[in-house]
């Protein structure tokens, strides 16, 4: 069976405050800051959003061609899988250390380095004729990944202020969304052509990227302290780079088989380890009170819902599509692009969404909306699901969920964080979105694959996997409705 993975990578908005008013940070109105908008202004968000929409249409694009690159490189289904799964485990292993190094080394010499060695990659995975190495380059990309995508986060709400912020993250959001959906159909369109071009394809936009951002973004400075945790910079690493690879080869090998329950027993020892360190050394590469905030822990947890829930909801659609009912990449792909031009269409308007209504309020509305989708689904699905009366309609709200969902998540996850600890609050966030996005399709993938798929067009093999993401967005709404209406009550008794 053929596995497939798709992140998707939007902005933050953030609200920089004092350390006192953290906790109530998400509810508290922007501070208005004058900023004009001068063409270095414009060209650093042009680099930002460039990379944002090039990490978004890779992933998307080599999704769609993994069953020409296993007939050319004869792979199988095992270790064509890990195309994917490398890139997931680079990139979620590395995300909270490469958030945190952005911080303590300077923003723009990480992002701009991560982006050359993202470019390289792309380049030799365009021309490599081994599937190990190509592999191994599409790890080197997640890696590369996981130092940009943060530190792009960092650059951007430590460069905007006020209503410039704002401005910046909703043209920022329009560009993940809209390299998502690109994606996908170029990932048809090019595919037709061979699949080299859908790593060759962003050589030259990474390059010209990375040419424009060396000259247009500002230096920054070293932090004055912090950075000499050696220690912790290794437990965590190891840990998170292990705890990955279990979670996304535990399918495979077997939940049970000693060598998975030895993988998480070494994990969980290295991230103890870390834990420990953290509150033993003078300057910690992570500091742990950043978890004491109701409303990051909340957000946190959140992108694990929308996630895990969405990203292994698609997954089962795109094996239905393809490999059940045998449509073509590019007309799967416009079966999904419903959700790609929803969020992509709302993603202007989240900046005053945010600011008039909160975001607790739109990540519960976030939350209803996909849990509507998904019950719709099962509600109307049956054997055979018809596309306009049950696909397409789940499709609206799904792409709703991820239209209030993203912003809002990423917005509470930043908000109240100082511009020093930027590049973790946004490592954090989404090292939880794909380690737990991994963790929910592990075990999709395994319910898959004990019922089995045929060619008989039905879509009841999957139904386990349906409630199984159900169930994980009803637990993502009810991590939100219950501190919304807890304060409610107070509000009204006060």
């Amino acid at each position: 069976m053929r596995r497939q993975s798709m992140h998707v990578h939007v902005s933050s908005f953030d609200v920089t405050t004092t350390e006192t008013s953290r906790v109530t940070a998400a509810h508290a109105p922007a501070e208005p800051v004058n900023q004009s908008w001068t063409p270095r202004l414009w060209g650093i968000l042009a680099v930002l959003c460039a990379v944002l929409f090039l990490d978004a249409l890779d992933v998307s694009m080599v999704g769609v061609a993994l069953p020409s690159i296993g007939t050319e490189l004869d792979m199988g289904t095992t270790s064509l899988q890990w195309i994917v799964n490398g890139y997931v485990l680079g990139y979620g292993g590395l995300l909270l250390l490469g958030g945190r190094t952005a911080d303590l080394l300077g923003r723009r010499r990480v992002f701009l380095i991560a982006l050359g060695v993202f470019a390289a990659a792309s380049l030799v995975g365009g021309l490599v004729d081994n599937g190990t190495l190509l592999i191994i380059t599409r790890f080197v990309k997640g890696l590369a990944a996981a130092f940009t995508a943060p530190t792009a986060l960092s650059i951007l709400t430590t460069t905007f202020h006020g209503p410039a912020r704002i401005r910046a993250l909703s043209v920022f959001s329009i560009f993940g969304a809209s390299g998502y959906s690109s994606g996908l159909i170029l990932g048809g369109l090019l595919t037709s052509a061979g699949w080299r071009w859908t790593f060759l394809t962003p050589v030259p936009l990474a390059l010209a990227a990375l040419v424009v951002g060396l000259l247009l973004i500002p230096k920054d400075r070293k932090a004055e302290e912090g950075g000499h945790d050696i220690i912790g910079a290794v437990t965590l690493t190891a840990g998170m780079l292990l705890a990955v690879y279990t979670v996304v080869s535990a399918p495979d090998r077997g939940w049970t088989d000693p060598l998975t329950l030895l993988s998480v027993v070494v994990a969980v020892a290295l991230l103890a380890g870390f834990v420990f360190a953290e509150t033993k050394v003078r300057h910690p590469l992570v500091r742990l009170g950043i978890l004491r905030v109701a409303t990051i822990v909340r957000a946190n947890l959140s992108i694990i819902a929308l996630f895990g829930s969405y990203l292994s909801f698609q997954f089962m659609m795109t094996l239905y599509l393809q490999d059940v009912l045998h449509w073509s990449p590019l007309r799967m792909a416009m079966a999904l692009l419903p959700v790609g031009l929803i969020v992509a269409a709302v993603s202007p308007f989240m900046g005053n969404l945010i600011g008039r209504f909160g975001t607790p309020k739109l990540i519960t509305s976030s939350m209803v909306s996909l849990s509507l989708g998904y019950g719709w689904f099962l509600l109307t699905a049956g054997d055979h699901p018809d596309y306009l009366t049950t696909i397409f309609p789940t499709m609206i709200l799904l792409g709703g969920g991820f239209g209030f969902g993203f912003s809002s998540i990423m917005a509470q996850a930043t908000d109240g964080i100082e511009d020093s600890e930027q590049g973790l609050a946004s490592g954090l966030v989404q090292t939880s979105g794909q380690v737990g996005a991994a963790l929910v399709l592990a075990v999709v993938t395994a319910l898959v694959a004990t019922d089995g798929t045929g060619d008989g067009g039905g879509f009841a093999p999957f139904h386990p996997g349906v409630n199984l993401v159900t169930a994980v967005g009803l637990v993502g709404l009810a991590l939100n409705v219950v501190p919304l209406l807890t304060r409610r009550r107070q509000g009204a008794h006060a």
